[in-house]
């Protein structure tokens, strides 16, 4: 009788464990996705995963991997997606990471403008949020009529209503809570923005900052494009920190979520919600919200450094490509294991918590 044939030797990649028959596909599989210690993965198994939603589902979804699932369900953080050695554990950083919903100080309900000292606030992050009303002949155009920026200690510190630049049609007031009383007297367009820049530029010209790279602060928020454009503000993409374009924080298939649902799924949960935007929306409220997402994602820790890159390889990738599976170099890779292959792999993203090393180059 014949012996059957030997199994098909398989490639498993280290970091998400697709297989592949080939090594070249998964070379090409490495190129593609970009793994790295900075991926969000299962804290169980250390699968890899595109989005925290994705980890979720691997936790919690309709198919969960049922060790890691009957592990999480008794000793996972349904905020954080952490693990914890015992229940008891889990109630007490439970006590920490569930988070209430911030309260508007009584300022941000004075319909004029507000700005503290700048030298009493140092802080490197700030984070911003704008409230926009309905311009253009079907009111569908965004005007920027209100802005709010607090500080790390989610302090404010400036707060103004503003005057379109073009007469306003809807003030959208169910959503806003925004009158035509309250813009009679606003700051104009143009002022609000120069002085926001100069609060982002920590009182330099911003031609200066560019130019020295010196003082300007790190900018959270959530749809940034969107409030810079309303506010016809331009700020450097590497100092710009937003909640809705951070991979971790998007849908499996990378399409941005609202900062109501991230606030509710990361600072709240389910049973004991933590809401934003329930009413009139308030500026503030959203600025703490990303404020927090952006400190809770900055305090992630990411395990050991990778493995060291074999130094026959090293230097010829770096040498040709920002990319190190430079298919030039197939039959180098080819040789290499899958543990080395990923610690070669070099992140599509900055992940916040590079931002604890004080490092703004990416």
């Amino acid at each position: 009788m014949d012996s059957p044939p030997p199994p098909t030797q398989r490639h498993k990649c280290s970091a998400c464990y697709k297989q592949y028959k080939k090594k070249e596909h998964l070379i090409e599989h490495m190129k593609i996705s970009c793994h790295s210690a900075h991926d969000p993965k299962c804290p169980l198994c250390k699968k890899h995963c595109k989005s925290l939603e994705s980890v979720r589902e691997h936790l919690t979804g309709l198919l969960p991997k049922d060790n890691c699932a009957d592990i999480f369900a008794t000793n996972g953080c349904k905020l954080c997606l952490n693990i914890f050695d015992s229940p008891d554990d889990l109630s007490e950083h439970m006590d920490l990471c569930l988070m209430a919903s911030a309260i508007a100080p009584v300022s941000m309900f004075a319909a004029v403008h507000f700005c503290s000292g700048l030298s009493n606030h140092n802080n490197e992050v700030v984070a911003i949020d704008c409230e926009m009303v309905g311009g253009g002949s079907d009111g569908s155009l965004d005007l920027c009529a209100r802005v709010c920026i607090i500080n790390e200690d989610e302090n404010v510190i400036f707060h103004s209503f503003v005057q379109p630049i073009i007469p306003v049609n809807d003030y959208r007031y169910e959503l806003t809570g925004i009158s035509q009383e309250h813009l009679a007297s606003a700051s104009p367009l143009l002022d609000v923005s120069n002085k926001i820049e100069e609060i982002l530029y920590n009182g330099e010209p911003s031609w200066k900052a560019r130019l020295d790279g010196g003082k300007a602060r790190i900018l959270v928020g959530h749809d940034l494009e969107h409030d810079l454009n309303c506010l016809r503000i331009s700020y450097p993409d590497h100092l710009i920190r937003d909640t809705a374009k951070y991979r971790p924080l998007m849908r499996t298939n990378l399409v941005s979520h609202s900062l109501k649902y991230l606030t509710k799924t990361y600072l709240g949960k389910i049973d004991l919600l933590y809401e934003i935007q329930t009413g009139i929306h308030n500026p503030y409220e959203d600025c703490v919200a990303a404020m927090r997402l952006y400190k809770r994602m900055r305090a992630q820790l990411h395990g050991s450094p990778p493995l060291p890159v074999p130094n026959d390889c090293s230097s010829i990738f770096c040498k040709r490509s920002h990319n190190p599976f430079d298919l030039r170099m197939l039959m180098e890779l080819k040789k290499m294991s899958s543990d080395e292959l990923l610690a070669m792999s070099i992140s599509s993203y900055k992940c916040w918590c590079l931002d604890n090393l004080h490092c703004t180059d990416f």
